[in-house]
């Protein structure tokens, strides 16, 4: 398999499932589609709508039924992104070589942008839901979107975001720290394998293996952005897990968390994890 290529064609065609969504009468509130359009198409790696499909592809051999899911999760990482750069938050002037939503659009249409991506990805899966309604097990479609709900809540990305912000060096600790890994960035990882799982209708051993998976990926991919951000970081005070321990440790660490990954796919013995084993190579290995 060849991983890169198999990147770009999901990133494809999310990026025209993002087109389609967005592609309505504007009307009066069109400075705000504008906005959040901005920050949508702004090169992301769409790692997680791609984990989303691929996991309801390993599981059913199909991805199109989990559109929808992978959507609402990209636009609920993108919302927590435009927030995280406005001043209250990391105040940050650019992101991915470009200004940031806020400094094109103002603060004001950010939040606002921000705030309706959030609900817009609520909008887009419960909409598939009621069209799909006699062909779909609500059972599954509820379930799935719960959990995308809880990891991305004030129990998962939020409360990640919580501690990112109220702690500095004086009260940060490697607890903290690993606590805010956990959930800011290992749990919108789980709730897009377990999303689509769910609505592949893997049983509940399968679902808590590739729960256990995105935690052991999500924490090996945070680890290796420290790493590679570790000059950057130091410039401008940010704390990371390199606060707490050096290169090496943290190159352990990465190699660890993503050696446990591999082995937690080998549970699914009766599945094609080919692709996932790959993305943890690829992930844990890059260099920008």
């Amino acid at each position: 398999m060849n991983i890169q290529d198999e990147l770009d064609n999901f990133r494809e065609i999310i990026d025209l499932e993002l087109k389609k969504t967005l592609d309505v009468d504007k009307s009066y509130q069109k400075n705000i589609y504008e906005s959040m359009d901005y920050s949508l198409f702004t090169g992301g790696k769409r790692l997680r709508p791609i984990m989303n499909l691929k996991s309801c592809q390993m599981f059913s051999g199909e991805f199109e039924q989990s559109i929808p899911y992978a959507i609402a999760i990209e636009m609920i990482h993108t919302y927590s992104l435009i927030h995280d750069d406005l001043p209250p938050m990391d105040d940050d002037d650019t992101r991915r070589g470009r200004p940031t939503n806020h400094k094109v659009f103002g603060e004001d249409m950010a939040i606002l942008a921000g705030d309706g991506l959030l609900n817009l990805a609520f909008e887009t899966v419960l909409r598939y839901i009621d069209k799909r309604e006699e062909n779909i097990s609500f059972r599954k479609a509820i379930r799935a979107l719960k959990e995308i709900s809880e990891y991305s809540g004030v129990n998962g990305m939020i409360g990640g975001q919580v501690v990112d912000i109220q702690d500095d060096r004086e009260t940060m600790t490697k607890d903290k720290l690993i606590f805010m890994y956990e959930k800011k960035t290992a749990a919108l990882f789980q709730g897009a394998l377990v999303s689509g799982a769910i609505v592949a209708g893997a049983n509940d051993d399968e679902i808590e293996i590739i729960r256990d998976f995105g935690y052991k990926l999500g924490m090996a991919y945070q680890i290796r952005d420290d790493i590679l951000d570790f000059e950057e970081d130091i410039a401008i005070g940010k704390l990371t897990y390199l606060n707490f321990y050096d290169l090496d440790k943290a190159e352990e660490k990465v190699e660890e968390y993503s050696r446990d990954a591999i082995l937690i796919l080998d549970k699914l013995d009766n599945r094609d994890t080919n692709f996932f084993k790959s993305l943890t190579k690829e992930l844990v290995s890059r260099t920008i």
